[in-house]
């Protein structure tokens, strides 16, 4: 069983130009990775990791080593539901033999943290931007506190809503569910291709 935690962040205009660039920073980090999913129809988080961290992280050295690893887990989590869904119009089924389509993150995508990048501790929230750690302090109710004693916690996501607001979403799951990066099924809640991504088909 999993739960999702929703935190919406009170930002001042200055943290949130400081969050709106590194979630285009991390768009540009995906798109940069997106064409090599296309030419080596490789998504595996680890095989990914192995083919382009390096370079990775020399063309983006602004966003960090653990950044890096978190853009490539988000276009692998992407490229899953995309070519692997059986109700995705790009499953590698329906493809064939043609080349992969190119993937487009916006610069809306959402932005993947873990605990390198991110972390809670006595209400305090401190994460990882361009230029320095940005701290809040939340006001958790009891029951949120005490899902991250009962629960692993599997993805930390910040997201922009369509009025310009940001918020962080942590996902939890059983102890008993399967590490992050190990292979997880697709589920019918994983069906659509993210809004924030564009699929060009190969001409």
């Amino acid at each position: 069983m999993s739960a999702v935690l929703r935190i919406p962040l009170d930002t001042t205009p200055e943290q949130a130009a400081r969050l709106l660039a590194l979630q285009q920073g991390f768009a540009q980090v995906c798109n940069a990775l997106a064409p090599l999913v296309q030419q080596t129809r490789v998504w595996n988080r680890v095989a990914l990791h192995h083919l382009a961290y390096r370079q990775l992280r020399e063309q983006f050295p602004e966003m960090g080593s653990q950044m890096v690893c978190n853009a490539i887990y988000s276009v692998s989590r992407t490229c899953r539901v995309i070519f692997q869904h059986l109700g995705s119009p790009f499953h590698l089924s329906r493809l064939g033999e043609r080349p992969l389509p190119l993937l487009r993150f916006a610069d809306t995508c959402p932005v993947y943290f873990d605990r390198h990048t991110l972390s809670l501790k006595g209400g305090q929230l401190s994460m990882f931007t361009l230029d320095g750690r940005m701290r809040f302090q939340l006001a958790l109710k009891a029951e949120d506190e005490a899902l991250f004693q009962t629960h692993r916690l599997r993805e930390i996501v910040l997201a922009r809503t369509d009025e310009g607001r940001f918020g962080l979403s942590f996902v939890f799951v059983d102890q008993q569910a399967p590490e992050p990066g190990a292979a997880q099924p697709v589920t019918e809640a994983d069906a659509e291709i993210p809004e924030y991504v564009m699929v060009e088909e190969a001409t």
